[in-house]
């Protein structure tokens, strides 16, 4: 069976880019600015926050760039093999960052002992 392409004209995935990457640029200020503010209160879990606010960042990266692939598929099979590789990647990056987070919390436990 043939998949139909996705007619959708140049000049909506020109604005659907321009958008992702103005909502890319806020969530950029975003962080920025709570990295900063972060930085400058110091607390036990201040190192926790810092790791879950990149975990953050990153999944957000992850999500523009699959939008940007998103807005250039040319069939309905290339967009479902796309979501596919976006969740797929999603659940093990979820995975390792709770790794990550409970080695962090544990050692922080273990400090205090």
């Amino acid at each position: 069976m043939i998949e139909p392409k996705l007619e959708v004209p140049a000049e909506l995935r020109d604005l659907a880019e321009k958008t992702i990457d103005q909502a890319e640029k806020a969530f950029g200020m975003f962080f920025d600015a709570a990295t900063k503010s972060m930085s400058s209160v110091p607390g036990a879990g201040t190192e926790v926050s810092k790791q879950a606010l990149a975990f953050t960042e990153q999944n957000m990266k992850s999500a523009f760039e699959h939008a940007r692939k998103l807005v250039h598929a040319t069939d309905l099979q290339e967009a479902m093999r796309i979501q596919s590789d976006f969740l797929r990647s999603q659940f093990t990056s979820a995975g390792d960052h709770m790794r990550e987070m409970t080695g962090t919390l544990m050692q922080q436990g273990k400090g205090k002992s």
